[in-house]
């Protein structure tokens, strides 16, 4: 009896997955919806919060590879909700965006082990490529 063995290609690593979400929490919603957009038209599936908390409910069910978090938003900052992500899901990788250059900010939360910092306007090329590392470590 032969048995038939399909052999697959090897996944083009430069593309997405659909296991490859990207969360996106803004309170902004201009810039919620730009990142969106850059990171689907690069073949990501996004989930896009305007509130913090609306996340953090999110990830009480799903689990979050990564999250791109704004460090200034009203209700809560981007610090403070990295504190929660901590202690809830501990193995989620982060990628902060700011419109401040705000130098300690951004030595605070790569010691807490972000994956990326970036100021806005966000570098598209940089950004992605931050993006795409941050999954493989996840």
């Amino acid at each position: 009896m032969s048995q038939t063995i399909e052999i697959q290609p090897a996944p083009d690593s430069s593309r997405t997955t659909s296991e490859e979400i990207c969360y996106v929490v803004d309170d902004d919603p201009s810039m919620r919806k730009s990142i969106s957009r850059l990171l689907e038209s690069e073949g990501f599936k996004v989930r896009a919060f305007g509130d913090p908390e609306d996340f953090l409910n999110e990830i009480a069910t799903n689990h979050v590879r990564l999250v791109v978090l704004d460090i200034w938003m009203e209700r809560m900052t981007g610090m403070e909700l990295l504190a929660h992500l901590c202690a809830r899901s501990p193995e989620t990788r982060v990628i902060f965006i700011t419109g401040h250059d705000d130098h300690a900010a951004e030595v605070t939360v790569m010691r807490a082990g972000a994956a990326g910092f970036f100021i806005k306007p966000l570098d598209n090329e940089k950004f992605i490529a931050a993006v795409r590392d941050a999954l493989k470590q996840s």
